[in-house]
């Protein structure tokens, strides 16, 4: 399934408090749920003032259906051609 990275500029995400992260967690999740297994949220990157998302989705449509739904933010939706890694060096 393809995977895709998603920037979402949120002022201010680094000072987002952990009970504020769990909300945002539990909207995405129910969101997802309402999607189905197609769509699945891998994991993600706070920093000062973005939260980068890596998804698993079938495609581009759903990755921004899913933020549409959610009310979030996605500024810039990229589809992974590859991953690389230390090993790829071997």
């Amino acid at each position: 399934m393809p995977k895709y990275v998603i920037e979402r500029e949120i002022p201010g995400a680094g000072n987002l408090t952990s009970e504020q992260l769990k909300a945002i967690s539990q909207t995405s999740c129910g969101v997802l749920s309402e999607l189905g297994p197609q769509i699945q949220w891998v994991h993600s990157y706070v920093t000062d003032n973005k939260i980068y998302c890596v998804y698993n989705a079938p495609n581009e449509e759903m990755v921004r259906e899913h933020a549409k739904r959610g009310g979030f933010p996605a500024n810039s939706v990229s589809k992974v051609s590859m991953i690389i890694d230390p090993v790829t060096a071997e």
